[in-house]
């Protein structure tokens, strides 16, 4: 068994239990797990992995969770670029363009959401980038959801959501 003190911070690619991020609070340094041998990547054989960006837009500082999801879609077999941290919504969409992404994923949790997130949709919309689907992540108040949904965000995922439901959910949207 390995010692195991970030489960961020593994080598190669492997799902563990730690997938949730609601379970990072159970990790200690020195904990022992059982991982498995080989890499869990799912998906249909002869179609084009699903190319993902994952994007902290603002002025958040914490990006365990956008990190934790990554972490999730790469084991689920799809390509993910992470941005990193403090990107503008101009950073974020010539990203999306330059990598050709199949869908876009926002994380946040500095409360700016209604103020990034329209203008991140008007630029790919501007250019000529609408059609690809945007979902979000992070502390957004349920009350904003409905406003988000309706200019274009397909998806809000609250803390706690099962990753595998995010998958799920970038499968549907981007087999389509």
């Amino acid at each position: 068994m390995l010692p195991i003190a970030d489960p961020l911070s593994f080598p190669f690619p492997v799902r563990t239990l730690l997938s949730h991020p609601s379970l990072f609070s159970f990790i200690q340094p020195g904990l022992n797990l059982i991982l498995s041998e080989f890499p869990v990547s799912v998906y249909n054989e002869g179609m084009k992995k699903i190319r993902v960006l994952i994007a902290k837009p603002g002025l958040d500082g914490h990006d365990r969770g956008a990190k934790v999801i990554a972490r999730a879609l790469s084991d689920a077999g799809m390509e993910v670029i992470y941005t990193g941290l403090r990107q503008t919504p101009e950073q974020i969409v010539t990203a999306a363009i330059q990598e050709d992404v199949n869908c876009v994923g926002l994380s946040i949790l500095s409360g700016a959401h209604n103020h990034l997130f329209p203008e991140i949709l008007k630029l790919l919309k501007e250019r000529n980038a609408g059609d690809i689907p945007v979902f979000a992540g992070g502390i957004i108040p349920i009350e904003d959801i409905p406003g988000l949904e309706k200019i274009g965000i397909q998806a809000v995922f609250q803390p706690g959501t099962n990753t595998d439901d995010v998958v799920a959910f970038i499968r549907e949207v981007c087999h389509s």
